[in-house]
């Protein structure tokens, strides 16, 4: 599935998931913009060019995306995966202070919105874009102690759906990836994450092992192609098979 020609910006690409889908659409043939705060050296990001962006802050996304069109004329695919995940540790709800809820919903919800408002006008003019958010099977099956990152990722399956009944008759499809656990390096620095409670995901799969953030990648460049050309409002889960939806 060639890329070819296609400029994508993926939200998040310093490390993990974001970093793995990065990599496949640049070795797809992209042009791909990574936007992060938190670039590091050491990172796997090469073939990328990087734009410092805090997606959840409209100045930030406008500037990033004044940027990209200075220097490229916009963006065909935009991968929307910055998110508070990893560094979150299940709890109960009561101990979810507000502000923390805030910050979840700012980061995980609000800065996507903020991302598709900034690239569809583009995608309307040229009549072609795709728009692959990320969200989480934990929307499906209800998992508990994480109530405020799951309704953030509940938030993005509807987003997904809504808008795209707005822009499917511009050419522009907006689908939604749900993985499961993935053992990023940010999950793997978390102690929240405790060795039990990864062996009982991996056990819930029909693919029993370890998500990894690659397993992710088919399903975007998909997600991204003109193979896909089709499909809109869709939320494709991956996660090994521990989530029928």
């Amino acid at each position: 599935m060639s890329l070819d020609g296609k400029i994508a910006l993926v939200t998040g690409a310093a490390t993990g998931i974001g970093a793995a889908l990065a990599r496949g659409l640049a070795a797809s043939g992209a042009t791909v913009i990574g936007a992060d705060m938190s670039w590091r050296e050491g990172g796997d990001t090469s073939g990328l060019e990087r734009v410092d962006c805090d997606v959840s802050d409209p100045a930030s996304v406008d500037a990033c995306m004044a940027h990209i069109a200075a220097r490229h004329g916009g963006v065909d695919i935009l991968v929307n995966n910055a998110a508070l995940a990893a560094s979150l540790s299940p709890k109960p709800f009561e101990q979810i202070t507000s502000q923390e809820w805030t910050r979840v919903m700012t980061i995980n919800t609000l800065s996507q919105f903020l991302c598709c408002k900034a690239v569809v006008p583009h995608m309307r003019e040229r009549k072609w874009g795709r728009i692959i958010n990320l969200t989480s099977g934990t929307v499906f099956v209800g998992t508990p102690f994480m109530l405020h990152y799951t309704a953030s990722k509940g938030a993005i399956v509807a987003m997904t759906r809504s808008l795209a009944k707005e822009v499917g008759g511009d050419g522009v499809t907006v689908n939604a990836i749900a993985p499961g656990l993935t053992v990023t390096e940010g999950i793997q620095g978390n102690s929240g994450y405790s060795d039990e409670m990864k062996g009982g995901v991996i056990a819930s799969r029909a693919i029993p092992r370890e998500e990894r953030a690659e397993d992710l990648v088919g399903t975007c460049l998909f997600l991204s192609s003109e193979a896909a050309s089709f499909m809109t409002g869709q939320i494709l889960v991956v996660d090994g098979g521990a989530t029928f939806h």
